[in-house]
């Protein structure tokens, strides 16, 4: 990694996608923050294809900058697709130049927009890692989540209305039966009575012979005697 004079305004460092240039010192909107350069390619002489990197810097329909060049610090800056920075092209020049497009406060991470044909090449294949498109897939991720949530709640109050519904149904069967079983019962028992009051009602009646005493000896009797 090349060495950065500390009066520079910036650092290499960690960044989601590997490397990345980040500032050391508030960075003012519309300040120059480094310089893009590499080899010039004459795409007359030689075409841009046949060079394997990822750092070509197109200035126009012939002069490319090949920006794979050690020296070449600013090839660390990655794509933001809400950027800090842009690239400020000078085509007469064959110059780039990193500008910030707004204040950037230190540790904050510096960026710009590669353009169309490099996110349909390299970037949109994998998925964009940039900041804006972190946040909005955890944003994303968030809202499934809580849509995830949402439905498992929706099922549960669902599953728990129509077992409460079942109990209640199961309850009101049970004292159906309950009061059919009564109500047989007590049919049962009335139908026993009815049956011994017709019993009683058909049976002839019959005469009970008052019980018989011993006749007594008459005084006539006794005084013969």
């Amino acid at each position: 990694m090349p060495s950065i004079s500390p009066k520079k305004p910036y650092r290499v460092g960690r960044s989601q996608t590997g490397l990345g240039l980040f500032a050391t010192k508030r960075i003012k909107k519309g300040t120059r923050i480094i310089r893009y350069f590499g080899p010039l390619l004459d795409s007359k002489k030689k075409k841009d294809d046949d060079i394997e990197n990822k750092y070509l810097f197109e200035l126009n329909n012939r002069w490319t900058i090949d920006g794979s060049v050690r020296d070449n610090i600013a090839r660390y800056i990655n794509h933001g697709c809400k950027p800090n920075a842009e690239s400020d092209v000078k085509p007469r020049k064959r110059k780039v130049f990193i500008r910030a497009i707004k204040n950037i406060e230190p540790g904050e991470e510096i960026n710009y927009d590669y353009g169309t044909d490099y996110f349909k090449a390299y970037l949109k294949p994998i998925g964009c890692k940039c900041d804006a498109c972190e946040k909005k897939r955890r944003k994303k991720r968030a809202e499934a989540r809580a849509e995830r949530l949402r439905l498992k709640a929706k099922a549960e109050r669902k599953a728990r209305r129509k077992a409460e519904k079942l109990a209640r149904e199961k309850e009101k069967a049970l004292e159906k039966e309950k009061r059919k079983l009564v109500r047989a019962k007590a049919k049962k028992l009335k139908a026993g009575d009815l049956n011994g009051k017709a019993r009683r009602k058909a049976a002839p009646e019959t005469l009970v012979a008052p019980p018989q005493t011993p006749a007594l000896p008459l005084l006539s009797d006794q005084i013969a005697a």
